[in-house]
């Protein structure tokens, strides 16, 4: 699903950074990219929904496929659709090893699932939209814990700047994490309007 158009410029397309170097770039340049970029642009309400299902799909690195169905469910869950859905996404694998700290950005971590470096409950799990359980423990295969990237995590090198989120109880030098209950959605650190992204798929 990796896209090959260039982080930085999807981030700016987006009004996200959607990795610690787009940060850098985002503050230079603060608007979307291309000649006309600055320029006034049109809104109108279905863009405005578009634009926050992109932003929402790019922070997870999922394709619309995987989207939709992730809404289909969060619809059948009871409760608020947005919130329901965003917690749906954060239970993705490759998004909990993001959030842990074993990787740096989900682009690393997606590619750290499907290469078969991670185990959950004991069992090689190699794909990224696995959904990760209450007190589901997840670890890096044995095997795989001297490569380079797995040191750097160990050490704290991709540790999240702010705290860890709440519901992961995390133990780097391990390189090992519990999930220890479904995610509240404030406590999930990312950038959304999820009643529009809602709106966008009950249109």
């Amino acid at each position: 699903m990796n896209q090959s158009r260039p982080k930085v410029k999807k981030s700016r397309a987006l009004g996200i950074a959607l990795t610690p170097k787009a940060v850098k770039y985002f503050e230079a340049r603060p608007y979307p990219p291309g000649e006309h970029g600055r320029g006034r642009k049109q809104t109108s309400d279905y863009k405005v929904r578009l634009l926050e299902k992109q932003r929402l799909r790019a922070q997870y690195d999922i394709s619309e496929r995987q989207m939709v169905r992730a809404y289909d469910r969060a619809r059948k869950a009871g409760g608020k659709t947005g919130e329901s859905l965003v917690i749906e996404l954060e239970r993705r694998l490759d998004a909990l090893v993001l959030r842990s700290g074993i990787a740096r950005t989900i682009y690393q971590s997606r590619q750290m699932v499907t290469h078969g470096h991670i185990e959950v409950n004991g069992r090689k799990v190699d794909k990224p939209s696995f959904r990760v359980r209450p007190d589901d423990v997840v670890m890096v295969r044995e095997r795989s814990r001297e490569k380079v990237p797995f040191q750097v995590a160990r050490e704290g090198g991709y540790a999240p700047d702010g705290e860890t989120p709440r519901y992961l109880q995390v133990n780097l030098k391990a390189l090992a994490f519990r999930l220890d209950r479904d995610p509240n959605r404030k406590e999930i650190p990312v950038i959304c309007d999820e009643q529009l992204v809602v709106e966008y798929y009950a249109r």
